[in-house]
């Protein structure tokens, strides 16, 4: 039995603009299924400096960290990990008895996602996004191997950093030209202002093979919705969500779950859906 809250139970947090609760109902789940003394909590905020310092301060084990904090956290912590430092951007602190250390285990996840769903790395791509999850997702698609790609973002100064680091091309809007795998990076499709906006037009839909939408809240986007009424293969948010967070998990505790409990924590905090998909 999971102990009871008490002075000796271990604080692991979220800091995002949007808090939800899939992040903690995924975490707490786990430390639940493995009696672990820890809750995990999700907060947002208005002062960065402030809340990088409560969790140095508190001793906070860990904290999740999503848009648009991935950066700015950086000159607030004391180390990076090579996952973090590699694309300047970091999703995830560990707290070692007061010393900081970024990781991103956003990387990971869709490194890991793109291999285990054997995505052809010959298709080109369009990646939507020049923020610190798109710097996670086209590094990813660089280490896996992608040759041809585009990425798209209104910031030209981003977007073509972000292009020129990894050798793909950059461009202010997604081009007339199809690609066979589209990945949107952005808030669009996100619940919120943007739910209801679709990343990608119905005719680049149409003619590609694969969308991967990055945005987890809701599970599915309605670029996802359109892409699997389209037969096309789908990759959701919310199953990248999942093996961040079970990164995040073994950071933070040292255990690494069973297949077993990733998914019955998975079911439990995101569903049917998205739960079988990371069992396929």
């Amino acid at each position: 039995m999971k102990p009871p809250i008490g002075r000796d139970t271990r604080l692991c947090m979220s800091l995002s603009a949007r808090p939800g609760n899939a992040g903690s109902m995924l975490h707490n789940r786990l430390y639940e299924l493995l009696e672990l003394d820890y809750v995990y909590k999700s907060f947002s905020t208005t002062d960065l400096a402030g809340a990088i310092g409560g969790i140095r301060a508190l001793g906070i084990r860990g904290c999740a960290v999503s848009m648009p904090f991935k950066e700015a956290v950086i000159p607030l912590i004391d180390a990076l990990e090579p996952s973090a430092s590699a694309i300047d951007s970091v999703n995830t602190i560990v707290n070692d008895d007061g010393t900081l250390t970024g990781y991103n285990t956003d990387f990971t996840a869709v490194r890991d996602l793109l291999v285990q769903r054997a995505i052809d790395t010959a298709l080109p791509f369009v990646v939507r996004g020049s923020g610190g999850m798109a710097k996670a997702v086209v590094a990813a698609l660089r280490h896996c191997g992608f040759d041809y790609g585009t990425v798209v973002a209104r910031n030209e100064a981003a977007g073509r950093a972000l292009a020129r680091q990894y050798g793909y091309t950059w461009e202010p809007d997604v081009p007339a030209r199809d690609a066979a795998l589209l990945v949107n990076v952005t808030p669009l499709g996100m619940a919120g202002a943007d739910a209801e906006a679709l990343a990608f037009d119905e005719a680049h839909i149409s003619a590609c093979q694969v969308a991967f939408d990055v945005v987890a809240q809701p599970a599915v986007t309605p670029f996802l919705r359109a892409a699997d009424q389209a037969g096309k293969t789908v990759i959701s948010g919310a199953e990248v969500i999942v093996l961040q967070a079970v990164e995040q998990f073994v950071l933070y505790t040292g255990i690494r779950p069973s297949p077993e409990r990733i998914h019955d924590a998975a079911l439990f905090a995101h569903g049917p859906q998205v739960a079988e998909r990371l069992r396929a």
